[in-house]
């Protein structure tokens, strides 16, 4: 699991940096001495966004620039610890408010990560002078959780691996779990989860984390945690399959948030719950034309076993329904529809309490870790219909993501309030601040608006 790395608290080898922005910097740069004014020129160097420019000095370096746009973004500053010299050390030359002091801390945080699981870094991020936090350090850990698990292949990055996160979360901050599993989940009336994770040699899974006070506000979180995705029987083609290993992206969200929560404190009564399962093929694998009697008694035509996370979601969901929380919120890597429509950087947002979503909307301007509110078009249900069941589990090519919304509404019980995310979890190309690979979105903005909701 990924360190906190890009931060030291050794001052000896600190040069300054200073933090400027291209409407700041004609005024900075006119107080600078005349060689250092040339040098600059010489670069063409203006304090663009993303941009860095090294300054001169009589042994070697004397400081740098760091070129920001939007200073409320922790992404303007992520470029800073693979654009300065490999372990060098840096500290902020001048006052920042506390807002951009936080901003660039996270953006730091999150600028030095690299995957190293399996292949040692290039080479080590620039380091920061600063202490972040608890609050921005665990914002930083959370996102950096997702990043590690989604990047993890299935080999080890299974059912029971999700299993054993949630159970190191219980291990650092109290709490309880319980897992059923197998042949149980059936005994437990778990049918949807069970049918899709049956075909694997690795037994499907309802984890079940409890935490907080009693008679605090009851939230739960919802994750799909699809450890594989082949598409089942309806296989999906080589280049479909190929990142699959991300497709329990939404269980990465739901524990990384749960953990934020879990060590921020915050005043609620958590409930986790992640359906983790791998969409194999084999001998036992479930079949389109299947008719599947869920947890709620709804029963669900099979058209295409590649719509297996509402599958699985739809019991867990149901059954946090049933204990009546306060607010339910899901994650998933639902839709290849969602992507279409809104592209990699944007999650999809259905929600049924316009309260919750204007809040997660606000959150998202607030940290610049933005979603977008997508309709939940009733009659489009239309689209799930089946001929011999009480609706089908796909169908229509039509409104893909918002179908798949609609589809879990039905298993959420009336006046219940519930919002659903709908998100990528990967970068597909290599970005300042952002590496190719699995990526949090909306993570930040979702704790951002969890504070908000709950009084923080």
């Amino acid at each position: 699991m990924s360190t906190l790395n890009g931060f030291t608290t050794d001052s000896s080898r600190a040069l300054p940096l200073y933090v400027l922005d291209h409407n700041g910097f004609a005024a900075w740069n006119a107080q600078q001495p005349a060689a250092l004014q040339a040098w600059l020129k010489s670069q063409q160097f203006n304090a663009a966004p993303g941009s860095v420019a090294l300054l001169p000095g009589t042994d070697g370096l004397a400081g740098a620039v760091l070129g920001v746009g939007d200073r409320a973004d922790a992404y303007s500053y992520a470029h800073a610890p693979f654009a300065l010299p490999a372990g060098s050390v840096w500290k902020v030359a001048g006052e920042l408010d506390v807002a951009s002091a936080s901003n660039l801390q996270l953006g730091w945080g999150l600028g030095s990560y690299r995957f190293a699981r399996y292949r040692k870094p290039a080479r080590a991020p620039a380091q920061l002078l600063a202490s972040p936090s608890s609050e921005v350090a665990d914002v930083i850990t959370a996102c950096l959780r997702v990043r590690d698990w989604v990047n993890t292949p299935t080999e080890d990055m299974g059912p029971q691996q999700l299993e054993d996160a949630a159970r190191a979360l219980v291990n650092a901050h109290g709490g309880e779990l319980e897992v059923i599993a197998g042949d149980e989940l059936l005994e437990q009336n778990f049918p949807t989860i069970h049918a899709v994770g049956r075909a694997s040699h690795r037994a499907p899974r309802l984890i079940a984390l409890r935490w907080g006070k009693a008679d605090a506000p009851h939230l739960a979180l919802v994750g799909k945690g699809v450890c594989f995705d082949t598409g089942g029987l309806d296989l999906k083609p080589a280049d479909g399959m190929r990142n699959m290993k991300k497709d329990m992206g939404g269980a990465a969200h739901a524990l990384a948030l749960a953990g934020l929560v879990m060590a921020q404190e915050l005043p609620v009564r958590l409930t986790l719950l992640v359906a983790a399962v791998e969409n194999a093929v084999g001998p036992d694998a479930f079949r389109p034309g299947e008719v599947i009697t869920t947890r709620k008694g709804i029963t669900v035509e099979i058209d295409n076993t590649d719509a297996e996370g509402r599958l699985v979601l739809c019991d867990a969901l149901a059954y946090a329904s049933e204990q009546q929380p306060e607010a339910i919120i899901d994650f998933a890597t639902l839709t290849g529809a969602a992507r279409i429509a809104l592209g990699p950087d944007l999650p999809a947002l259905f929600a049924n309490d316009d309260t919750l979503a204007q809040q997660w909307l606000d959150a998202g301007d607030a940290t610049r870790d933005p979603v977008w509110r997508m309709p939940l078009w009733r009659p489009y249900l239309r689209y799930l219909n089946s001929g011999i069941a009480d609706m089908a589990n796909a169908g229509s090519r039509m409104a893909g993501s918002v179908t798949a919304a609609l589809y879990l509404e039905r298993f959420i019980e009336a006046g219940q309030t519930w919002a659903h995310l709908d998100v990528y979890a990967w970068n597909d190309s290599e970005r300042a601040g952002r590496p190719a690979g699995g990526e949090a979105l909306a993570l930040r903005s979702a704790w951002a608006m969890l504070k908000t909701r709950y009084g923080r």
